[in-house]
């Protein structure tokens, strides 16, 4: 669809086209609000979609916009300066990085959550991998990034009468989307190959702009594939153990031989959590020859390698089979002469036990020299989870460090929030992390962030109106009690995210006695949002305790649960909640980025120091009448104990801070010393907390290190060997 668009359009439209096929849309407002004029109703209709957009775009309202100086001049101005920004010309890179001009970093990661009509994210992984690649397209980082294209996607959640989860798959047609097919010298769509049993796995690769930096996205549903081979990429995180093992396979394997065969052979390559180790073992693979073996091309191509950890807990890793692994891989070691004793060492413990399973995680810690949890907290708790793995070193020293996560401030900031950032801060508060900067906060009168914060309620409030509304005529209930759900001048306190045990959304239903009586009261609200995975059924059961206590017609209107939590809703509520509550059982939440993303459209937290709110309450609540928000005293290692101290805490805070807090207002209706708290968590956090300042440090820390180090053992003018068909 993409291919026709402007042979569809009149001449003076052709500038639409580049625009729509580029996903800087997603975070530079001029260009949604030029997408958005051409048809408000179809662009809500099309999810946000530019392509679908203009491919459905009547040819009455085309020659009107065709005919129309104001829009055509709007048109040029948002044109001409994506070209300027698209050229670099002053990025943060083209000045700070000249000592090292053949930089290319490869960023690997399952999911990426970019924008919501390319539904290829299941939560904050998701989130924070797109996050990162519009900070490196805005920094002018040389990256380039590979991923997966699931023609289903993650699932759209609907939720019963009864509160039950129901998983929803829709197929998507990348035609429909903001992406290329890649092709090769001949005009034929790329195509790569790769082993897979006992015969030979296809796969095309599709190109999404990200600003800057191309997505590389592999997919195997092809003719020349079997059906079983052609499902491989239809849903994200579906199907058994062996479906993901083959997943990861095209994502490491596919993935590195892709950007070889695009000529895109990168000097570091970066794995985004141990899904994607393979694409380590591939670049090693890659660097055989003239006398280097498997051995040695692994121990040479660590240098290069940066692993990011996400997950804290054991059971969140991925472990396969040595069995299943060697019939899936066998082959492969067997082509590169490898021993397989060798290979499965790689990602074993210690190889004591025939049937120890080979762990990505452990694959990945192996064949990297930077490794990195994603807050200090979580960088102790792997130290300890891994130091197995260094015996000889005491766990303070074991390699793996920090780089606490971020957030993409344009893309996550409320259009009023930005407003009033740029009036007082300046515009260039969108790329600046420098904290001086953001010292001009504390100026900001508090009439206007108060509108600011009210206006975000409101907007709140529609958007769940609608959705509750949507959900009962669904489900053939009556919905007429929707129009007077939640009020738009309550305090609103917002749970929002995936719905794992260990996240505890149901520790405020742990006191029903309570919650009630807060509810009676008339002054606070409860919002919540959030899927289980398919096949996690304690997640499942919680959602279901949630929404059906959501739906008992005593409190309805004050509590409420809003199915199908995408990208799109996680920006309403970000802007729109008062306070942001998290809840996890410490120390398994590794960063926790929803809270960020809060923080910066001037939310208060109210969380478990666990993660990136441990760091935060203690680096940055020193100054006692400046707090940030609000930190529950968490009792680590109590188990069902913990659960319940933490409820009781939990209750303290808002029966005796939090609400009396809101509801203490001036003679105007303001409450200014919440206000003040407001201003002071906007000041402090916003700065850090932003993945400008991560991926700065991702590239000083290690990016650069790394690809010096790729230089230096020659890794990095190696040329690679074939894997394009």
């Amino acid at each position: 669809m993409s291919h026709d668009l402007a042979d569809r359009l009149p001449a003076p439209l052709a500038g639409l086209v580049p625009l729509a096929r580029n996903l800087r849309w997603s975070w530079h407002r001029p260009a949604r609000d030029l997408f958005e004029r051409i048809d408000p109703a179809l662009w809500r209709a099309t999810r946000h979609n530019p392509v679908r957009l203009l491919a459905r775009l009547s040819p009455e309202r085309a020659a009107e916009l065709a005919a129309d100086g104001s829009f055509l001049r709007e048109l040029e101005e948002v044109a001409a300066e994506q070209r300027r920004y698209l050229a670099a010309e002053g990025s943060w890179w083209s000045r700070e990085g000249a000592a090292d001009p053949a930089l290319r970093v490869a960023y690997f990661s399952a999911e990426f959550a970019i924008t919501e009509c390319l539904p290829i994210s299941s939560g904050g992984l998701g989130v924070l991998a797109g996050d990162h690649l519009k900070s490196a397209s805005d920094l002018g980082i040389p990256l380039v990034a590979v991923g997966l294209f699931y023609h289903e996607g993650y699932f759209t959640q609907e939720v019963d009468a009864e509160g039950r989860q129901h998983d929803v798959y829709v197929r998507v047609e990348p035609s429909e989307l903001p992406l290329m097919l890649e092709r090769d010298a001949a005009g034929e769509p790329l195509v790569v190959t790769m082993p897979m049993l006992d015969r030979r796995l296809h796969a095309q690769v599709w190109r999404a702009d990200v600003g800057r930096v191309p997505l590389y996205l592999l997919d195997t549903d092809m003719p020349q594939n079997l059906p079983e081979d052609r499902a491989i990429t239809n849903r994200l995180y579906g199907g058994d153990i062996e479906h993901r093992l083959r997943q990861e396979i095209v994502l490491g394997i596919g993935g590195m031989r892709a950007l070889e065969a695009l000529g895109k052979t990168p000097t570091v390559v970066h794995l985004n959590e141990g899904h994607a180790a393979f694409a380590a073992v591939e670049r090693a693979r890659q660097l055989m020859g003239d006398g280097v073996g498997f051995r040695e091309a692994a121990e040479r191509v660590v240098g290069g390698v940066v692993f990011t950890t996400h997950t804290p807990v054991p059971a969140g890793h991925d472990y396969f089979s040595p069995q299943l692994l060697e019939r899936h891989l066998g082959g492969y070691v067997w082509e590169m002469h490898g021993a397989w004793d060798h290979f499965l060492s790689l990602g074993r413990r210690d190889g004591a036990w025939p049937d120890e399973p080979f762990c990505m995680t452990i694959l990945a810690l192996r064949l990297a020299a930077r490794r990195n949890g994603v807050s200090r907290l979580h960088g102790e708790v792997s130290r300890e989870m891994w130091r197995h793995l260094w015996p000889g070193l005491p766990t303070e020293e074991v390699p793996i460090g920090h780089i606490t996560n971020g957030v993409h401030l344009p893309t996550w900031v409320s259009r009023p929030m930005a407003s009033l950032y740029a009036r007082h801060l300046g515009d260039a508060w969108r790329d600046e992390t420098d904290e001086v900067r953001w010292q001009r906060a504390a100026h900001i009168p508090l009439e206007e962030l108060w509108e600011v914060r009210r206006y975000g309620r409101r907007r709140l409030v529609e958007e769940a109106r609608t959705r509750l509304r949507r959900q009962m005529e669904r489900l053939g209930e009556d919905a007429s009690w929707t129009d007077t759900a939640l009020d738009p001048d309550r305090l609103t306190i917002v749970f929002a995210r995936r719905f794992a045990t260990y996240k505890r959304a149901v520790l405020l239903l742990s006191r029903p006695e309570r919650l009630e009586r807060l509810l009676a009261t008339g002054k606070v609200q409860f919002v919540f949002a959030g899927k289980a995975h398919p096949k996690d059924q304690p997640g499942q059961d919680m959602i279901q305790q949630v929404a059906a206590f959501a739906l008992r017609p005593e409190h309805r209107d004050r509590f409420v649960f809003l199915e199908d939590y995408d990208v799109e809703l996680a920006r309403r509520l970000v802007a729109g909640a008062d306070v942001w509550l998290n809840v996890p059982r410490r120390p398994h939440e590794a960063s926790g980025t929803s809270g960020m993303k809060a923080a910066a459209n001037g939310v208060l937290n109210l969380s478990i120091p666990d993660g990136w709110w441990a760091e935060a309450w203690t680096d940055h609540n020193a100054c006692a009448n400046e707090p940030v928000g609000w930190c529950i005293q968490a009792i680590p290692g109590l188990g069902a104990d913990a659960d319940d101290a933490d409820a009781e805490a939990l209750f303290r805070l808002l029966e005796n801070e939090v609400l009396p807090l809101f509801e203490e207002v001036n003679e105007e209706g303001m409450p200014v010393r919440w206000l003040e708290r407001v201003r002071s968590a906007i000041r402090q956090l916003a700065p850090v907390y932003s993945t400008h300042r991560m991926v700065r440090e991702y590239v000083e820390v290690m990016y650069v290190p790394a690809h010096r180090e790729s230089l230096a053992v020659g890794v990095a003018t190696t040329r690679a060997a074939g894997g394009a068909s």
